[in-house]
């Protein structure tokens, strides 16, 4: 099914215009986002044939069947309960049963964890992002032989100056295990290459050190530490760096980045929802039109810094906390109640 069948059929129960444009926080540039809910052919709910949600290919129109757009509120998922709070002048079409949802029925005291909790996952990639930007990694990738370090005394040096000082390839280098000591070995060196020594690694990618095997009576040239973890750390760290660049919206980036180490929309969204949290549990009310447009546009320009966004959330999170423990919302919404109301809403419409 498409969405041009939910249309063509008269399959549509609900549908508003979502996002910036409900939130009041559209600008010139801004999209139209198309939210909305469905039931299904008789023969498709009574058959095997459920479909839970239509979109199109961007996914900016997305229609919900009314038991999966049930389920949904019952667990106060905040998109969905901003589609049930859309103010009129961005609904499209009302089907009259859907009169019979009414919003103080699903708010509850679970938003502090799926409003509160989403903003948190949110805030934690945005110092994930953060972190990307002022810390690039270069794309030639390190090999294991830039953790790895030799003895000098006191102190330890990295085996490429080591070895450029001394004049030395780690491929006539050897290496022996040392008992009880993570990450140490005895280190050799085959000027003649006479022994077969393996050297410190065999090539640019390998994942561990080389082991050989050490005539007996060979001087040694000194110990060596191989820093397994921090290159499996950084192995990690680059992987996910040059993902992130790979597959990252260029325009969004370069749109919302604004010189200052952070997606600038994400974080607007993100004290949104922070304080959406604050609101249903101050009030028990849910009004998704913002009424400090100015300020959260503010930080969509990019106008704040990251530290004092990553603050204001921390202060909004505390106050969330304290009103969670006072707010006199039901702890979840009557689950009985809502089911019994869904059930004569589809025995009406497949009557």
């Amino acid at each position: 099914m498409t969405i041009h069948t939910l249309k063509s059929q008269n399959l549509i129960l609900f549908e508003v215009i979502s996002g910036s444009k409900s939130f009041g926080l559209n600008t010139p540039t801004s999209d139209t986002d198309i939210k909305g809910v469905y039931y299904l052919p008789k023969e498709k709910f009574f058959g095997l044939d459920y479909i839970p949600q239509i979109a199109n290919e961007t996914n900016d129109e997305v229609y919900y069947e009314i038991g999966r757009f049930v389920e949904l509120l019952l667990k106060n998922n905040p998109n969905i309960l901003e589609i049930l709070a859309t103010p009129d002048d961005c609904i499209l079409y009302k089907h009259p049963l859907m009169d019979n949802f009414k919003i103080e029925d699903f708010l509850s005291k679970l938003c502090k964890d799926s409003f509160a909790g989403y903003a948190v996952t949110q805030i934690k990639k945005a110092r994930g992002l953060n972190k990307k930007i002022v810390n690039p990694l270069p794309k030639e990738k390190k090999s294991l032989l830039d953790f790895c370090y030799i003895l000098k005394g006191y102190e330890t040096i990295s085996s490429a100056t080591f070895l450029k000082e001394n004049n030395l390839d780690q491929e006539q280098c050897g290496l022996i295990n040392l008992p009880n000591s993570k990450g140490m070995f005895a280190l050799f060196y085959d000027t003649e290459k006479a022994f077969g020594y393996k050297g410190i690694i065999q090539n640019e990618s390998s994942n561990e050190v080389s082991l050989s095997s050490i005539p007996k009576g060979k001087k040694m040239l000194g110990y060596l530490f191989c820093n397994q973890d921090g290159y499996s750390k950084y192995c990690k760290e680059y992987t996910e760096y040059w993902s992130w660049i790979d597959k990252r919206n260029e325009d969004r980036y370069n749109t919302n980045q604004h010189g200052k180490n952070y997606d600038s929309k994400n974080m607007m969204h993100t004290i949104r929802l922070l304080q959406t949290a604050e609101q249903i549990l101050s009030t028990g009310k849910l009004n998704i039109r913002v009424n400090n447009r100015s300020a959260l546009l503010d930080i969509k320009a990019g106008n704040k810094e990251y530290d004092d966004l990553l603050q204001m959330a921390d202060d909004l999170i505390i106050s969330i906390e304290k009103h969670y423990e006072t707010s006199t919302l039901q702890e979840k919404p009557d689950e009985e109640k809502v089911i019994q109301t869904l059930i004569e809403i589809r025995e009406e419409l497949y009557q």
